[in-house]
């Protein structure tokens, strides 16, 4: 499995989506499951594709979701996805793709940080007030070589006194599905602090995942409710400023 903060497609290289890059990016990284985050659905920035389509079709995908935290488009229009929105409108948010079905889905909404927080910015000695954007997670339940298990992917905010918050509250809704439980994704934290915060162990070795060229930091991440056979590893794709993250499990214990 892999989980990958997309960047909504962008090639940092040439700073524009190229949907065959993108394409060729996600079928190479060969995921049997797919946890996407900062992924846009009929942007103008992304050529207003649908880039969870795009995803499933080039892994071949047989069950997918994309779950929206934003609604509409970038700037003005902005507002917090509800889950009422309609399925040909522009949003962005995360998804969830597996080559295995998916017998059920849920999704859980996070509590936003009600106020502006400071944000230290590169090449800038001061930080600025910055609004942070609505988050959500999409959880499924997958039917794979390994037995039924229950997967999860989140993208929680860059606001280290906030994301704790949140992932306490994410995995505590988690509990009542049915395990092996595998939470996946952008956690904006280290994965000690992931560790302590939700209960759950890290899978494998660490990796960097952030940013590329010099990664110096572990914000992606799986973590799981029991100890997993397993080998990690991170993959630089002509695709975002995030290494995907790639989690190879051999069996559960």
């Amino acid at each position: 499995m892999v989980t990958f903060n997309i960047l909504h497609g962008r090639d940092l290289e040439r700073d524009a989506v190229d949907l065959s890059t993108f394409a060729s990016a996600i079928s190479d990284l060969g995921a049997d499951v797919l946890a996407l985050q900062e992924v846009d659905r009929f942007q103008e920035r992304s050529l207003g594709a649908d880039l969870t389509a795009v995803a499933a079709e080039a892994m071949g995908a047989v069950d997918h979701r994309f779950v929206a935290a934003l609604a509409g488009s970038p700037g003005a229009t902005w507002t917090a996805a509800t889950g009422e929105e309609q399925p040909d409108s522009a949003a962005y948010g995360i998804a969830l793709l597996s080559r295995f079905p998916a017998t059920a889905w849920q999704v859980v909404r996070l509590p936003a940080v009600r106020v502006p927080a400071p944000v230290v910015h590169p090449g800038r000695r001061l930080p600025s007030l910055v609004r942070d954007e609505p988050r959500v997670a999409v959880a499924a339940s997958i039917e794979g070589p390994l037995g039924p298990i229950t997967l999860a992917t989140t993208h929680l905010t860059y606001v280290p006194w906030w994301n704790g918050q949140q992932l306490h509250r994410l995995v505590r809704s988690l509990r009542a599905l049915p395990g092996p439980l595998l939470l996946t994704g952008d956690l904006n934290m280290d994965a000690a602090r992931a560790v302590r915060i939700s209960g759950l162990q890290a899978v494998g070795e660490p990796q960097l995942t952030f940013p590329v060229g010099e990664p110096r930091r572990q914000l992606d991440h799986v973590l799981a409710d029991r100890q997993l056979n397993a080998r990690t590893s991170v993959c630089q794709l002509p695709v975002s400023d995030h290494l995907a993250y790639i989690v190879d499990i051999d069996g559960l214990d």
